[in-house]
């Protein structure tokens, strides 16, 4: 396959390589019922995407010191890792579109605002660790989506212009984040519904409808 050069994909995990959703409200809801708090749907949908250095916070409702926030953290994100080991695989056309990416020799980013245990655990157990020399975790950035931050940092990793990189994203803070970068968004309907996700440049229901055609149209790239 032809290479394609100076353009990238970057990829958000959760909801795009794998749903772990259902984990995820759990986790919170076993995390926060210490604190008397019922951490509602509610919460979830308002949270979807965020970091929890701002997730713990809002659902508090008021300021929480820094030690609280990683304490909580750290039990939800344990707790996490217990409850999906052994439940994940792969979306529909996850490893057909990183395998094609990767023949056509394009640069290839993994950014999540999770930490980077989860990140490990996930991609290690469904092998795709490979097809990302770039990750960046929730432990390298200061400021969650919808701030362009972990994007960008990417961006600058694999030495791609912000104007080149495509971001694959399922949340709506996500695609958020990409625009506010300057880069071009594909939404997967994982999560949220069509309607939600209109300010992305294309949506579909899953990654299976995605070829390399589709990515070079979407950053205007010159076969």
């Amino acid at each position: 396959m032809k290479p394609v050069d100076n353009i990238a994909v970057l990829w958000d995990m959760d909801g795009v390589i794998a749903d772990t959703s259902t984990y995820h409200f759990q986790s919170w809801q076993i995390a926060f019922k210490p604190e008397g708090i019922d951490f509602t749907k509610a919460h979830f949908k308002h949270a979807f995407g965020m970091a929890n250095i701002d997730i713990i916070p809002m659902v508090f409702g008021k300021k929480v010191a820094a030690a609280k926030i990683e304490a909580i953290g750290d039990y939800k994100e344990a707790t996490f890792r217990s409850l999906i080991k052994g439940q994940i695989t792969a979306l529909p056309g996850v490893n057909s579109l990183l395998e094609t990416l990767a023949s056509a020799q394009i640069k290839l980013a993994l950014v999540s605002s999770t930490p980077r245990e989860n990140i490990d655990m996930i991609l290690g157990t469904l092998g795709l660790i490979k097809y990302f020399p770039v990750i960046i975790s929730g432990d390298d950035i200061t400021e969650g989506k919808p701030s362009p931050q972990g994007y960008l940092m990417g961006a600058k990793r694999l030495g791609i212009k912000p104007e080149n990189c495509l971001v694959i994203e399922d949340a709506i803070v996500g695609i958020k984040a990409a625009k506010a970068g300057g880069m071009k968004c594909l939404a997967v309907t994982t999560t949220h519904p069509i309607g939600e996700l209109k300010e992305a440049d294309l949506i579909v229901k899953n990654l299976t409808e995605v070829g390399l055609r589709d990515i070079i149209s979407l950053l205007s790239v010159k076969e």
